[in-house]
């Protein structure tokens, strides 16, 4: 039989396509890597290490959870966002590393639209005011109170600049016309830990983050902030029950792949990651943790993503907050 160049060219083609194929329908090869872009011992990192255990028996392979904290979020997702789109390496990202950062760094090393796929929303983590026991107050006006004697004297704690704690307490400085000064911390556990021995004054926490100390009588809640008061802690008043409106938040959570991902890996992905946030025993899990779960597939993720972009950037434009190095 006589090969034509023609014909030989057609066949080297057709083995090149037929590897990549097969290689996103074989997925995964190898152990996957979720990147959580903060320290250990955190409700996003206790999340992560939820699904990510599901997975590893889902997948066939282990999920492994890698902590890599640092710049805001900044430096485990630029990591994700260079790392070979084949599916083997994803991350667990908030509205931090893949929206806020966006507004308030010049140069995050990552652009978190471009340079992802959204594989599934997996919810929000509400937000609580809380104080130390050994702080004088125990509901919010009496914050504002104290507050507005030495204004800038009060210290709040957050999980980093840009974070949802950051940005949601600048907002209720603004509702609120009080000041107090920013310690911005790398994660949430050495922010808890600092509540607890009394170093951070306040905190507009993620629920989850705090919710062990709040129930172990640890630290002391004094408003939820959100429309409607949390069962996990229905005795805490929210802030509109306080007599301050239209500083609500919440930090939502989501999975995602770097962009150029072959599409079988990311729907396989997106399949399996929502499979497992939807079991009964899974749910029940993150939600005790205080985290609400509100499952979207990548279709239905992408315009909230949008959304919140959006609101957030305005929120950072009217608090004032400069653009970070």
């Amino acid at each position: 039989m006589t090969i034509t160049r023609r014909h030989a060219l057609g066949l080297m083609a057709g083995a090149a396509l037929v590897p990549a194929s097969a290689r996103a329908q074989a997925f995964p090869t190898r152990p996957v890597k979720m990147v959580v872009a903060y320290p250990a011992g955190g409700p996003t990192d206790a999340i992560a290490r939820m699904v990510a255990n599901d997975l590893s028996a889902t997948l066939g392979q282990n999920v492994l959870v890698e902590n890599v904290a640092g710049a805001s979020g900044a430096l485990g997702t630029r990591g994700v966002a260079k790392a070979e789109p084949d599916g083997h390496t994803i991350t667990f990202g908030n509205n931090q590393t893949h929206g806020n950062n966006m507004f308030l760094m010049k140069d995050p090393g990552y652009d978190a639209v471009k340079d992802f796929y959204p594989l599934a929303g997996a919810g929000a983590f509400e937000h609580v005011f809380v104080v130390p026991n050994n702080l004088p107050v125990k509901s919010i006006p009496e914050l504002i109170e104290l507050a507005k004697r030495d204004p800038g004297k009060l210290n709040y704690g957050s999980t980093g600049i840009g974070s949802g704690s950051h940005l949601s307490t600048e907002l209720f400085m603004t509702r609120t016309g009080i000041k107090m000064t920013h310690v911005p911390y790398r994660g949430a556990a050495p922010l808890v830990q600092d509540l607890v021995a009394g170093r951070i004054d306040v905190s507009n926490s993620t629920l989850p983050s705090v919710l062990g100390q709040i129930q172990g009588g640890q630290i002391r809640a004094i408003a939820i902030a959100s429309p409607q008061r949390n069962p996990q802690l229905p005795d805490v008043p929210t802030l509109r029950e306080q007599g301050v409106s239209d500083a609500d938040a919440e930090s939502w959570a989501g999975f995602f792949a770097p962009g150029g991902t072959p599409q079988p890996v990311l729907d396989k992905l997106s399949r399996e990651i929502i499979a497992a946030l939807n079991k009964p025993t899974m749910r029940e899990a993150i939600t005790k943790l205080g985290f609400s779960l509100n499952v979207r597939d990548p279709a239905a993720f992408r315009p909230y993503h949008a959304k919140e972009q959006e609101t957030w950037s305005e929120i950072i434009k009217a608090a004032n907050i400069p653009m970070q190095g």
